[in-house]
């Protein structure tokens, strides 16, 4: 089987995924540091106990998350839940890796890349190449479905795609030009996503004013759920670690209706 050392991961996630330009609600990068090399890596979108229990079954050393710990505002101590999945990792020495702003917007292994690909959405380019961008970080993507739709028969393909039904608001008769996309808990961005000239907003979340505001603007919005667009990301990331490295990688895909 073969490994190599944290050290070496974590200098290719951070090159990779460069969480330095991104101001974060979380420390992006080692969250908590086990082994000193690594064989055997479990992918996932959150560092939950359930997780951790699968990983540590499975005999995984380090587990690679989009949603890790420590996150911006919140009790700081170690009691509760944090204690106990804190404590399940230093017990069995593993290695805790998450990125979540770097994981969201990298343009080949992210999840709104990700999620173009599964959705069957043609991004939108700059003259640079770039994917077309706008809102907080640049992290809403602008594109088109590759195939004509209107709103009714592309929630019907988003529903297939993700194996659950979207909640979506708008007119399913009108046809779809420009779609905006931000995975996760991106709802409030819905306002930059319209200015950026979309017709229907997709992201994994919904709140009261979504419908508002879609109603009184003639145009869609698709909550898909969090968990389901951002499983892609990571599992990409986990693939890309494999090829370089030839490192045994796992994705584990604990579902969440959230």
């Amino acid at each position: 089987m073969k490994s190599l050392s944290r050290h070496t991961l974590e200098h290719w996630l951070d090159q990779t995924l460069q969480p330095q330009l991104f101001a974060d609600y979380c420390p992006n990068g080692l969250q908590v540091e086990g082994t000193d090399t690594v064989s055997h890596i479990v992918t996932g979108v959150t560092a939950s106990q359930a997780l951790l229990e699968a990983a540590i079954e499975r005999g995984a050393d380090t587990v690679l998350v989009h949603h890790g710990w420590f996150w911006k505002n919140e009790d700081a101590r170690i009691r509760g839940i944090k204690r106990q999945r804190l404590a399940l990792t230093l017990q069995h020495n593993i290695n805790v890796f998450g990125y979540h702003l770097p994981l969201d917007a990298h343009t080949r292994l992210g999840n709104n890349a990700q999620l173009a690909r599964v959705l069957g959405l043609e991004p939108a380019l700059n003259p640079d190449g770039q994917p077309r961008t706008c809102g907080p970080n640049q992290l809403i993507w602008l594109g088109h479905p590759s195939q004509p739709h209107t709103l009714e028969s592309f929630s019907a393909q988003v529903s297939n795609a993700l194996g659950r039904t979207p909640l979506v608001v708008g007119n399913p008769q009108q046809t779809l030009h420009t779609v905006a996309w931000c995975t996760g808990g991106a709802q409030g961005y819905m306002q930059a996503a319209l200015e950026a000239g979309a017709d229907l907003y997709i992201t994994g979340e919904a709140s009261e004013p979504n419908y508002h505001l879609a109603n009184e603007t003639q145009s869609g919005f698709m909550a898909a759920g969090h968990h389901a667009t951002e499983r892609y990301g990571v599992k990409a990331l986990g693939e890309a670690i494999a090829q370089e490295f030839g490192v045994r990688v796992e994705f584990i895909d604990l579902d969440n209706p959230i």
